[in-house]
C-alpha cells in the first residue's frame, strides 16, 4: 500500500492561530508545501489565500501534487452565496479540490432545505470547473443520528442531481480539526464516527480528517474504507511514527 496516496498533507493554521507574524506563517505554510512534494503526497490543503503560493510551488518543481482548500472554515455559517464566491476565487487561483464546512448548525436545527441547496450548488460549482468537492459534516459537533442523517443528506443531494460517474468525485468529510469539545473529548475523526459515515455516505467516498496520529490507524482506516486522510503529520504518519498533536 502506497499510504502516501491517500495523505492529504494539511495546514490550516492563521498566524493568529499559530501566534506568529504573517511572514513567519506564511514559511511554515512553503514548508508544508515543500515536504508534500518531496514526500509524494496526495494533496496539500491550505487556506484559501495560500492556494497562489501553492500553485507557483507545484508548477516550478514540475510536481503532480493537487491543492485543497476549505470554504466557509471552520464554522461552515457563511451564507450559501459567501461560500460560493470564495471557492470561485478558489478556483481562480488554481485550487483542485474544495473542502465545504457543511452550515452543520442548521442542519441541527432542522434547516434541512438550507443544507441541501449548499451541497448542491457547491458541487455544481466544483464540476463546472472539473473539481472534486467535499462536504465536512464536523462530527464531533453532532449526534450519532446526525452523523449518520447528514451523511445520508449528502448522498441523496448527489444521488439525485449528478451522474453516477460523479460519485467518486464528492467526498463526506469527518472533522474540521478546529472544533472545541469539552472534556477533552475527540474533535476529528472517530473508528464509530468513520464506520456510520462509510455506511451512510456510500457510494460516496469518505475523508477521516483530525485524529489520525499513526501509520496504524491510517492502516485502519483505510482497510475500513476511507478513500483519504486529512493531517498536519502526513510525514510522521508516512514514516511510521507518532504524531503528537490533534490534526
Amino acid at each position: 500500500m502506497n499510504i502516501k496516496q491517500y495523505l492529504d498533507s494539511t495546514y490550516l493554521k492563521t498566524a493568529i492561530q499559530a501566534g506568529l507574524s504573517e511572514t513567519e506563517n506564511t514559511t511554515i505554510v512553503r514548508g508544508f508545501i515543500q515536504e508534500a512534494i518531496e514526500e509524494g503526497f496526495k494533496l496539500i490543503m491550505v487556506r484559501p489565500d495560500k492556494v497562489k503560493l501553492a500553485k507557483e510551488m507545484i508548477v516550478k518543481a514540475n510536481s503532480k501534487l493537487l491543492i485543497g482548500t476549505v470554504i466557509s472554515f471552520p464554522e461552515g455559517t457563511n451564507s450559501i452565496e459567501a461560500k460560493l464566491a470564495e471557492a470561485q476565487q478558489a478556483i481562480q487561483d488554481g485550487v483542485d479540490e474544495i473542502d465545504y464546512v457543511c452550515n452543520y448548525e442548521a442542519f441541527k436545527v432542522g434547516n434541512t432545505e438550507l443544507v441541501k441547496s449548499e451541497v448542491l450548488l457547491g458541487t455544481k460549482l466544483a464540476f463546472e470547473h472539473h473539481k472534486v468537492a467535499k462536504w465536512i459534516i464536523e462530527v464531533a459537533a453532532l449526534t450519532d443520528a446526525q452523523i449518520i442523517q447528514i451523511s445520508a443528506l449528502i448522498k441523496n443531494v448527489i444521488i439525485a442531481n449528478f451522474k453516477e460517474d460523479c460519485y467518486p468525485n464528492v467526498f463526506v468529510k469527518s472533522s474540521t480539526g478546529f472544533y472545541k469539545t469539552e472534556n477533552n473529548l475527540p474533535n476529528g475523526a472517530t473508528f464509530p464516527a468513520i464506520i456510520m459515515m462509510l455506511e451512510n455516505a456510500s457510494p460516496l467516498p469518505v475523508k477521516a480528517a483530525g485524529g489520525v496520529r499513526t501509520y496504524e490507524e491510517a492502516e485502519e482506516m483505510i482497510r475500513l474504507g476511507v478513500k483519504r486522510i486529512g493531517t498536519s503529520a502526513a510525514k510522521t504518519i508516512a514514516h511510521g511514527e507518532t504524531a503528537s498533536g490533534n490534526y
